[in-house]
């Protein structure tokens, strides 16, 4: 370990412990009178306002995601990894009246899952079983996401190792951020999203001016980035990228961006920070705020060109042998910036990581409590003892996404979202479109679900990782030509790369939709009485939820 490194390493430390002390001390910060209560660990009391809205769900949802593995895919392939910048452009208006009217009943009825609002819109236990189920299972790689984000820091640093040891160092990192998110519930990345935000504008604003500079201009950037993109790649014999979208990959780029626009706010821990909300306001004023993140992360995309044209190269994994991609925004900023800055950087990346991690295992646990537990195991389960499960459960989350890390390999780690993506985009139906119409039978839900969501892994499971070898869950985008339907292969001969996600979710719809034509024929019933319905269709219009906005 280098003197520059041991310097990164001491200031990562500091930063790194004042947030676990922030994390343990935030069980006291606007606290109820217990936090054995779902709505006191798991939503933080239902009373966060807008500035704590707006820093938890954005801490929530610009992650290491954003820090590491957008510039890393921008740095392998050039133009494709933008598709992150339209998606959250177009996201906020798309979901800005979904999200209030989720707010509206789930405050209305006591919801703290998706889950529990399907739950309720359908009376169905199997349908609101499937989309808990779901919800967790998305929720592991995008927090292993996470974690790759602040292993590529600490093995920039030198912190690193062969083998299972390897990862000792992120095992340490991830232990206390699982106690401390057991002791202080949502509170705990609810304050510590304050300096991890703090932290990230100060690095970006600095490496767009510092960067830039130094390495000729980011005229000089984009023509030495379009050279080095277009160098053949020795592995499959094709170009690396480019920095202009090629015909291959247009429509995969399109289908990223919206099905991830779709999918962002389906995650259960997108919801999770909303319903912490107090009020319909705080969430307007929210969606409206928002996308000053969105600019951040273009902002942050382009130090993949800066990386190329700097000559950063990335740290080799030392257990594949192979150049580790994730690692190439740090190892920059390692070069270029002091180490006493550099440490700061690595620090706003580990503590961006860390924040999302603890709000994805909180949601997922409040979905194994709520719709699995509860409903299954204790239906008549005591606050307390409802608490005392999220909090184990949050914990049995974290080590199921220690897992996505050990043992899969994608090309590229954002791969692990948008895996993540693929799954939970086979609940749309059910929570999105159900929240402004029932006319999709429950049964047509769930024969939609069983085949968008079986559909979309087993696609998943043929796609290949050239860099790798391996022949499984190599990536998220399917090319044309492979998509067959029960031997028969509408698009042969096609070199298109389309979102797998977009694929298996057009399935989901056009079963669903069958199977209600089929149920409304044969005139099954559909969950709830009229009077139920009604409560249910509740709006703005509603003097119920006027008044519960207001207070």
């Amino acid at each position: 370990m280098s003197t520059d490194q041991v310097v990164q390493l001491v200031v990562f430390l500091v930063l790194f412990v004042l947030v676990a002390v922030m994390g343990f001390m935030a069980s006291r910060w606007q606290a109820g009178s217990t936090l054995d209560h779902l709505d006191e660990w798991g939503l933080g009391g239902r009373k966060f306002g807008a500035w704590v809205t707006w820093f938890l769900v954005g801490g929530d949802l610009y992650t290491a995601y954003t820090f590491v593995a957008v510039p890393a895919l921008i740095f392998g392939a050039g133009a494709l990894g933008f598709y992150a910048l339209p998606y959250t452009v177009v996201l906020y208006p798309i979901i800005f009246l979904p999200l209030q009217r989720m707010w509206s009943v789930s405050r209305m009825h006591g919801y703290v899952t998706p889950a529990d609002f399907v739950r309720g819109r359908y009376g169905s236990s199997l349908l609101a079983l499937l989309i808990a189920i779901t919800g967790i299972v998305a929720t592991m790689p995008y927090i292993a996401l996470q974690l790759v984000g602040l292993e590529s820091v600490l093995r920039t640093m030198g912190v690193n190792g062969s083998g299972l040891l390897g990862h000792l160092p992120l095992f340490i990192a991830f232990v206390i951020l699982a106690v401390y998110t057991y002791q202080s519930g949502l509170r705990a990345p609810a304050l510590i999203a304050f300096v991890k935000d703090a932290l990230i504008y100060l690095v970006i604003i600095v490496a767009i001016i510092y960067l830039p500079a130094k390495l000729g201009g980011w005229g000089h950037i984009f023509d030495q980035a379009s050279t080095a993109l277009a160098k053949t790649n020795p592995t499959t014999g094709k170009p690396f990228g480019s920095t202009l979208l090629g015909p291959t990959n247009q429509l995969q780029y399109a289908t990223l961006a919206l099905g991830s626009a779709l999918a962002l706010f389906l995650y259960p821990h997108s919801i999770t920070g909303i319903l912490a909300s107090k009020s319909r306001t705080v969430i307007k004023k929210n969606m409206v705020a928002l996308p000053a993140y969105s600019l951040v992360l273009g902002l942050l995309a382009l130090l993949g060109y800066v990386a190329l044209v700097s000559g950063a190269k990335p740290i080799v994994n030392q257990a594949t042998g192979k150049p580790d991609s994730n690692t190439i925004v740090p190892v920059l900023f390692g070069q270029q910036f002091p180490a006493w800055f550099a440490g700061i950087a690595f620090a706003a990346i580990g503590i961006g990581a860390l924040v999302p991690a603890a709000i994805m295992s909180i949601a997922a646990a409040n979905l194994w409590t709520r719709n699995i537990y509860k409903e299954y195991f204790h239906r008549n389960a005591t606050p307390k003892q409802e608490a005392t499960q999220a909090k184990l459960a949050s914990l049995v989350v974290k080590f199921g996404a220690v897992a996505f890390v050990l043992f899969v390999d994608p090309q590229f780690s954002i791969d692990l979202q948008l895996i993540g993506g693929v799954i939970i985009l086979q609940t749309l139906p059910a929570v999105a479109i159900a929240l402004y119409t029932r006319w999709l039978h429950r049964w047509g839900l769930v024969a939609g679900w069983i085949v968008g969501m079986g559909w979309g892994l087993y696609l998943l499971y043929t796609i290949p990782n050239p860099a790798n070898g391996h022949l499984h869950f190599g990536g998220s985008a399917l090319a044309a030509g492979n998509i067959s339907l029960f031997g028969w292969h509408p698009f042969a001969g096609s070199t298109v790369q389309i979102y797998v996600g977009a694929v298996a979710l057009a399935a989901n719809l056009i079963i669903a939709v069958v199977v209600t034509l089929i149920a409304r024929q044969a005139k099954w019933f559909n969950g709830l009485d009229a009077t139920n319905k009604a409560d249910y269709d509740a709006d703005d219009g509603n003097p119920k939820l006027k008044e519960i906005a207001v207070h």
